[in-house]
């Protein structure tokens, strides 16, 4: 890979591969479980770690270098991955919840330099994090279906940082960071086919700093006993944001697997 290439991609791979696993009941969105007859009184709680195999496709740029295009999937992306942690919850009392989930990764990567002149390699290091808090409302709950109106505000930020080894940039390096919000709103939703089985799943969309940014999730879920489900389906979300040089547009999609833990 070329290095311009490096340089630009290695903010984003990390935004693929972060963490949990980075939502997971599968997300906030997944946590909800299927409701009895009467909703229990006062505070519940719930925790999701998952893992999402994401890929990523889009346009990136940073550094200053020109923008370049990238299509790498989850295969591509899991070697350069040094951790990854992913994870999700939710709050809820009543009609009321406030809910979270969390992505954070770091990964490193290397290239040899052509001809070797400017220097013998270029190590490139990223460190990423999403994060996104939220507050819903219930305009549906019964035995079987569930529904909430969502919104929230997301946090992104990358930091990249470029070391040279050998030739005439020997130990030079140079960091590049970013950091932006956006205001999203949606929906999320369940429906229990039966006491053990259900679907699950969310839209959001929204703008801020970035022209648009948008998530949605859908998957299936077991509950293994009142207080443990596992889930599976399929994530995509995308951003748009530039600014100064950064180029952040890029859509991330891939299958999700967690498990909710409520309490």
């Amino acid at each position: 890979m070329r290095v311009a290439s490096i340089c630009v991609l290695a903010p984003f791979l990390a935004l693929a591969t972060s963490g949990p696993v980075h939502a997971a009941d599968i997300l906030p969105a997944l946590a909800p479980q299927p409701q009895p007859e009467e909703s229990p009184e006062g505070w519940t709680f719930s925790f999701a770690p998952y893992f999402w195999m994401a890929g990523l496709e889009g346009d990136t740029a940073s550094f200053g270098l020109p923008t370049v295009e990238i299509d790498q999937s989850f295969s591509d992306i899991i070697p350069d991955l040094d951790f990854g942690l992913m994870a999700a919850g939710e709050a809820r009392y009543g009609r009321f919840s406030i809910f979270t989930d969390l992505q954070y990764s770091k990964v490193s990567t290397d290239s040899a330099t052509p001809r070797g002149i400017f220097a013998d390699k270029v190590d490139v290091k990223t460190s990423t994090f999403s994060g996104l808090l939220g507050a819903g409302y219930n305009v549906v709950d019964d035995s079987s279906a569930r529904l909430d109106v969502i919104g929230g505000v997301k946090v992104w930020s990358a930091d990249t940082e470029i070391s040279f080894r050998g030739g005439i940039l020997d130990g030079v390096s140079r960091e590049d960071k970013e950091t932006w919000v956006d205001g999203l709103v949606g929906l999320r939703g369940l429906y229990s086919f039966t006491p053990e089985w259900y679907v699950t799943g969310w839209g959001l969309v929204g703008a801020g700093e970035a022209d648009l940014d948008w998530d949605l999730v859908g998957a299936i879920g077991y509950n293994i006993n009142d207080r443990i489900s596992a889930l599976a389906g399929y994530r995509a979300m995308g951003v748009d944001y530039s600014n100064d040089g950064f180029t952040y547009d890029v859509i991330e999609h891939g299958p999700i697997i967690g498990v909710a833990i409520r309490f």
